[in-house]
């Protein structure tokens, strides 16, 4: 694990190899006697959360930070012994993730939970303190089915409306929609599975329209000159999910429930693909491939890591 966190950081950011293993190292052995409630070593948590931490293209300070989050908070380790070894800033880094673990959210009310979410984000005196505190929960959420029933809901509730909305608001789109994903699964399990269900029919149905589609936009981007690397996805389920209650509509009503994504390698691209958008060559209800019902909205995500801008399809059919 260890090699796949050099591995991704390497391919992303410049690190210290040295200093990485330390922090590991340092970890592994304040940890070594603890376990998981899965059985397995404690460690392998640490090594999970600076794994997605890396994956992010985050820095290699918070990647050592992912390391060593719980040493402060789990073990006997001080922060005279860490700052000794790691430095001040890595020290302080650890102390605020381990600051925000101390914090206590009791449900009540929806001003209640914006309350508590403003309390962790004016506590974390620098950002990236919040970002390894999602990724440590992130983890922890997928690890979640090891606790008792009651545990999965409280925990799954917190994320619902306390961490996935801090991520949205960190512009974290794909940390937020795993939370909350990964949050319904474990709060409405049958309706989960039905709706899983129901959207891998409609998906199996429409596989070969839509592999139509993802050509044409090729063609189409191919024929203005735009670079671009295009993929689709089914929406999240826990969006979808919403959307279904909040309109009051069953799943055979809904046809918003597939997204193509449009990465462009410049702002020059972008702006061409906004050319060739929603009104131009990209307008997929006009293409013979979809239905009369089809229709397209086109957004723009920035990339926080590079120069690309996501341009994402949302596909009605």
């Amino acid at each position: 694990m260890l090699h796949s966190v050099a591995v991704v950081v390497n391919a992303g950011r410049t690190y210290d190899p040295v200093f990485l293993r330390s922090a590991y190292e340092f970890s592994a052995e304040k940890h070594k006697t603890q376990v998981r409630r899965s059985g397995e070593p404690y460690m392998t948590h640490p090594l999970h959360v600076a794994w997605l931490l890396a994956d992010l293209k985050l820095d290699s300070t918070c990647v050592e930070v992912g390391l060593l989050h719980d040493v402060l908070e789990d073990t006997l380790a001080t922060r005279e012994e860490l700052e000794g070894r790691f430095g001040k800033e890595i020290t302080e880094l650890v102390d605020g993730v381990t600051k925000i673990g101390r914090h206590a959210y009791v449900r009540r009310d929806q001003a209640q939970a914006e309350t508590f979410r403003k309390m962790i984000l004016a506590s974390a005196k620098d950002i990236r303190v919040i970002v390894v505190k999602l990724a440590d929960r992130l983890h922890n959420m997928e690890t979640l089915e090891h606790l008792p029933a009651e545990s999965r809901r409280r925990i799954s509730r917190e994320t619902l409306e306390i961490y996935a909305p801090i991520a949205h608001r960190l512009g974290m789109a794909r940390v937020k929609g795993d939370l909350e994903d990964l949050a319904f699964f474990h709060l409405y399990p049958h309706q989960f599975a039905e709706l899983y269900s129901k959207i891998a029919e409609k998906m199996k149905v429409g596989q070969a329209a839509t592999d139509r589609i993802r050509e044409r936009l090729a063609k189409s981007l191919e024929s203005a000159g735009i670079d671009a690397e295009i993929s689709f996805r089914v929406k999240r389920y826990y969006s979808i999910y919403e959307k279904l209650r909040r309109q009051g509509i069953d799943i055979s009503q809904l046809y918003d429930f597939l997204a193509f994504r449009i990465v462009t390698a410049n702002l020059r691209a972008s702006r061409l693909t906004i050319l060739y958008g929603p009104s131009g060559s990209l307008n997929v209800s006009t293409w013979p491939d979809a239905t009369h019902t089809s229709r397209a909205r086109m957004t723009a995500e920035s990339s926080p890591t590079t120069s690309s801008r996501v341009w994402t399809i949302a596909f009605h059919h």
